[in-house]
């Protein structure tokens, strides 16, 4: 049987305080694990010296020229991994709030064939992340979640979780169409509209390590309202297209 070939895929803003630590721990699961695992780091345009610091340490990225955002990002790393024939290609955040060890809970599934795409969830039972956000947050959380099975009877609990994993098949996917403003909550509407299969499972996470995050109160409202329309626009354009 043909080891599968999983490539981690590390998206980064602003990130040089704390990026070469978060790779040190990618490195050493890696020579640890039973996956055949690489990565690939995904400078994003930064205005920091986070090129410099990923230059000085060898760390394997690409450098954007200009900021692109989280799903511009993310989706050039799917685009390396389409290219180099990855099986699984998973989103890992560049702050240090991921689990690694939490990696095996994302890939099995895949590897199983249970399902096209997970997603780590911090609010599951089997769980055992101490760190599950602000009271705030986990309300926004709630109500995303809400709305989602709303539109689409498929319940996914941590909808902004950005710690997920995808088969072949959703790699092509992303590589074709990939949301860039909102792309944790809003993929799921169009995964859903092509009946990919999607499963929410139990990781751990952190408080980021490093930085601090540039959502206030204001931003945050404005969060909520722009992701609640964009689900309900990809609601109903899926809806048109079946």
């Amino acid at each position: 049987m043909v080891e599968p070939k999983i490539l981690l895929i590390i998206p980064a803003y602003n990130e040089s305080e704390g990026i070469a630590q978060v790779v040190r721990k990618v490195d050493q699961y890696r020579q640890k694990s039973e996956y055949k695992i690489d990565y690939i780091l995904i400078n994003d345009g930064s205005t920091d010296n986070e090129e410099e610091i990923l230059r000085k340490n060898e760390i394997n990225h690409i450098e954007l020229i200009q900021n692109l955002g989280i799903g511009g990002a993310v989706q050039t790393g799917y685009k390396y991994a389409l290219e180099r024939e990855y099986d699984v290609a998973i989103q890992y955040d560049g702050d240090g709030q991921h689990d690694i060890e939490s990696l095996p809970s994302l890939v099995e599934p895949l590897l199983r064939g249970e399902a096209d795409f997970t997603v780590g969830s911090r609010f599951l039972e089997e769980s055992n992340s101490e760190f599950q956000s602000s009271i705030t947050r986990q309300i926004g959380i709630r109500i995303l979640s809400a709305l989602i099975y709303m539109t689409s009877k498929i319940r996914i609990k941590d909808v902004t979780s950005g710690y997920r994993a995808a088969n072949k098949k959703v790699i092509s996917q992303f590589v074709n169409r990939y949301p860039s403003q909102y792309p944790e909550p809003e993929t799921y509407m169009h995964l859903f509209a092509k009946d990919i299969r999607v499963k929410e499972v139990g990781v751990r996470m952190f408080e980021r390590e490093t930085g601090t995050s540039s959502i206030n109160l204001f931003k945050g409202m404005n969060y909520m309202v722009s992701v609640s329309l964009a689900i309900l626009f990809s609601a109903i354009l899926g809806g048109k297209k079946s």
